[in-house]
């Protein structure tokens, strides 16, 4: 039987940017397919249940089939590499399908993070079609397929077979008088974190499938756990960072039992391992909603555990949800969300260099001039005549409602460069105490309604990569001053962390937020 090939003509999709968190537009299509509704439905045994399992998990949700072009789904949407990989399973007589957030993504017409293929193949068949291909994970294997200079994940329907028989304890019945096929899909969607990564795509008969009521959420634009919330979490506690990251992206709002689980059980993501932490992490702040997810891990109480320096600068503030652009630290993240987007993140040492930053200023406010004459330095690679020189010139006013930022008080170049050096060590410092365990258990210990923890997330390389930005900014750069040429980003290099983009991005966002464009629009009105 002839199998057809998807289409390798790949139209990018349009970048469709979030608004700020306080007015954050839920992203849900306009309209949606008639749904057709199977007549299978799993069933549920009857057990002692508290009031918010039953808000959650009542009844299993009527399986769902939707015609992919009525969603809009097309087969150009998805990636090159990713419909490399599906045609070659495909035409190896293996059912293929995309499953988890890429779905969901692609439905919202956003621009997934990353494309997931689940195949009838088990891994060892997957591992020996592909040239460069490798099986990773103990708990939870997966295949990393090598495609045209990228990494396509693939999971095998067999391998979720045996991590539900070994792991899944819900009291849940298989479904009855329904095929294997709707089985083996509905078993592997009742596995997942939430109900709207529970679809998978079939982009050859363009079918998606919600075993799980997942399109029922996307409507409602709420994020829930599949299973009760409290059960999920003590399951894999890395589902809390989940759902604020999914949440903080989509402008999504977070179910109630799944909202006060994630505030009940927030201390267990100590028990994930570091490099686990600084994923999660990274994928919050340097994937274009860093602001909008440090809202919400301050609304959980998962600030304080994991970031507790900017846990006690929300409280000495007073920091309110609604606030009127007074917090210096959300600004630079709304300026960095502006440049960044999941298709086009920044190294990590991005945001942590930001962060470092904020906490320097907050520590200790300064002149305006001298922090754009700072990121005017870090962009031309330290030549802090050339900096003075610009920062002398601007005649703009800068925002005036962050405390962390002086009005401009005419100091002498001297004086101005005294201050931009100061500063630079500042910095550095706040990177160090960033990565010192005592203090950061510390850092909330004014505050005794906070949690407290030693928990360290920046590891050394990311430390002496991010030292490395503001180290040309010093007294000795001498005339070899290297700095980026031209505005435009060039973002492989910005993930690549290199030297010379980081430090070109860090400034912009410094600098568009000390003298935002609205002022200037203001004024000309």
């Amino acid at each position: 039987m002839a199998i057809a090939t998807l289409k390798f003509a790949c139209k990018p999709n349009p970048l469709l940017r979030s608004a700020p968190f306080q007015c954050v537009r839920k992203v849900v299509p306009k309209s949606l397919p008639t749904l057709e509704v199977e007549e299978c439905r799993g069933s549920t045994r009857e057990r002692g249940k508290g009031t918010n399992e039953l808000e959650n998990n009542s009844k299993v949700p009527a399986w769902k089939k939707l015609d992919s072009k009525e969603l809009g789904l097309r087969n150009s949407m998805i990636a090159v590499p990713t419909k490399k990989v599906l045609n070659v399973l495909k035409k190896k007589g293996h059912d293929v399908y995309l499953v988890g957030g890429c779905v969901r993504d692609l439905i919202l017409k956003q621009i997934p993070k990353d494309f997931d293929i689940i195949t009838s193949a088990d891994l060892r068949e997957v591992r020996k079609t592909f040239s460069w291909c490798e099986i990773v994970g103990k708990r939870f294997p997966i295949c990393h397929v090598h495609m045209d200079g990228t990494i396509v994940e693939v999971s095998s329907f067999n391998t979720g077979r045996w991590k539900s028989s070994m792991y899944f304890t819900h009291d849940i019945e298989a479904p009855n008088n329904c095929d294997k096929e709707d089985y083996l899909r509905w078993r592997n969607c009742l596995s997942r974190d939430f109900t709207i990564n529970g679809l998978m795509f079939d982009p050859y008969a363009r079918i998606v499938y919600d075993y799980m009521g997942g399109m029922e959420d996307i409507t409602k634009a709420k994020v829930r756990t599949v299973v009760p919330a409290a059960t999920s979490f003590q399951e894999d506690c890395a589902r809390i960072l989940r759902a604020i990251r999914i949440a903080a992206r989509l402008g999504f709002s977070i179910s109630r039992e799944t909202a006060q689980s994630i505030k009940n059980l927030s201390y267990s993501v100590l028990r994930l391992d570091k490099g686990r932490l600084v994923m999660e992490i990274n994928y919050m702040l340097a994937y274009g909603s860093g602001e909008a997810s440090l809202r919400l891990l301050w609304r959980f109480g998962l600030l304080d555990i994991l970031l507790p320096f900017q846990a006690a600068y929300f409280v000495r503030g007073g920091f309110r949800r609604r606030d009127k652009r007074t917090n210096l630290l959300l600004s630079f993240f709304s300026n960095v969300d502006k440049l960044l987007a999941p298709n086009r993140p920044c190294h990590s040492s991005l945001w942590v260099s930001v962060l470092a930053l904020h906490k320097a200023l907050s520590d200790q406010p300064r002149d305006c001039s001298v922090v754009a004459a700072f990121s005017l330095a870090l962009h031309n690679g330290g030549n802090l005549s050339e900096a003075i020189s610009i920062a002398r010139r601007i005649n703009k006013p800068h925002d005036a409602r962050f405390h962390e930022l002086l009005d401009p008080s005419g100091l002498d170049e001297e004086d101005l460069e005294a201050e931009i050096l100061d500063l630079a060590e500042s910095v550095k410092g706040s990177l160090l105490q960033m990565t010192n365990g005592h203090l950061v258990s510390g850092a909330m210990a004014d505050f005794p309604q906070a949690p407290h923890s030693d928990l360290v997330v920046i590891p050394l390389s990311m430390y002496l990569k991010a030292l490395n930005f503001f180290d040309c900014v010093r007294v000795s750069a001498g005339k070899n001053f290297l700095s980026k040429k031209g505005r435009e980003i060039d973002y492989e290099s910005l993930a690549r962390g290199d030297l010379l983009e980081v430090r070109h991005v860090v400034a912009r966002i410094v600098f568009d937020t000390v003298y935002p464009l609205h002022l200037d629009q203001n004024q000309s009105k």
